[in-house]
């Protein structure tokens, strides 16, 4: 499988770094980047070829990878519109539709979008993915080998949920390093220094996010097994409570796909 990847950024870098680390071969893969010193830098980690525009070799692969930001994506497919066959096209642009970027494709339609989210830059992501009717298994098959070198996957039927997987684990990152700052500076608050606020804070994160994977049990009974009647843990979840704080997160996840949306027709328009 010959995979072109269509810009170089901190994306495409972990998926080629994680996919080198999979036994994809260096000779496979190739990128097209504009920015010489990106092009240096991938070329010197991964040995793959790069070229800072398509020409008739970034052209010759089954697979492109658009990683380009969603603002520059429609001038980025200039070059690649009415020239494809039937390459699978997937896109790791962050709410751009897949009937735009078809177009802008010249009426391709071998494409699957997909979420990744920052975990995948340590091999630790979870990636929504949703394929057009057209692309068939091993399609569906070949996006899941190079997603899944980064992290976790998980296929959605209705693309418009999409904005919805970006609320949730494509923004999500910064939900949970929104919460280990507020339990750092409670930290902090109690009087632990800096260093001690930070391990306390991410390590016991890490901790019950792990449980939370390795346990049948729901995360709600989970937390159940923690709050004793009247003691300390009740004490904390009761003042959350009272200022609605879970509300407010389905608050905060429900405004994120709604700008998803919003972003997506901005872009898509003419």
């Amino acid at each position: 499988m010959k995979i072109t990847f269509l810009g170089g950024g901190n994306m495409a870098t972990a998926l080629i770094g994680g996919m080198r680390q999979r036994g994809f071969s260096a000779p496979a893969i190739q990128v097209v980047e504009p920015l010489e010193a990106a092009r240096e830098r991938m070329t010197e980690a991964f040995g793959v070829r790069c070229t800072g525009a398509v020409d008739a070799a970034a052209m010759n692969c089954e697979v492109w990878v658009l990683s380009v930001k969603p603002q520059q994506m429609r001038q980025a497919l200039a070059p690649l519109a009415g020239r494809l066959e039937n390459q699978l096209v997937i896109s790791i642009a962050a709410g751009l539709r897949l009937n735009d970027i078809g177009r802008w494709l010249g009426g391709h339609r071998q494409l699957v979008r997909t979420m990744p989210n920052t975990p995948a830059l340590i091999g630790h992501g979870i990636t929504g993915m949703y394929a057009d009717p057209a692309v068939d298994a091993e399609g569906r098959e070949r996006a899941e080998r190079i997603l899944s070198a980064v992290g976790s996957t998980t296929w959605i039927a209705d693309e418009a949920m999409m904005d919805a997987v970006t609320a949730i684990s494509g923004s999500g990152p910064a939900y949970v390093f929104y919460f280990i700052e507020a339990l750092q500076e409670a930290a902090s608050a109690l009087g632990f220094d800096a260093e001690a606020a930070r391990q306390l804070s991410i390590e016991t994160f890490l901790g019950a996010a792990r449980l939370a994977q390795e346990s049948n049990d729901p995360v709600a009974g989970l937390r159940e097994r923690v709050t004793s009647k009247g003691g300390t843990t009740e004490a904390a979840l009761n003042s959350f409570d009272a200022d609605q704080i879970k509300a407010a997160i389905l608050r905060g996840a429900q405004a994120a796909a709604a700008r998803g949306r919003e972003l997506g027709e901005q872009m898509g328009k003419d």
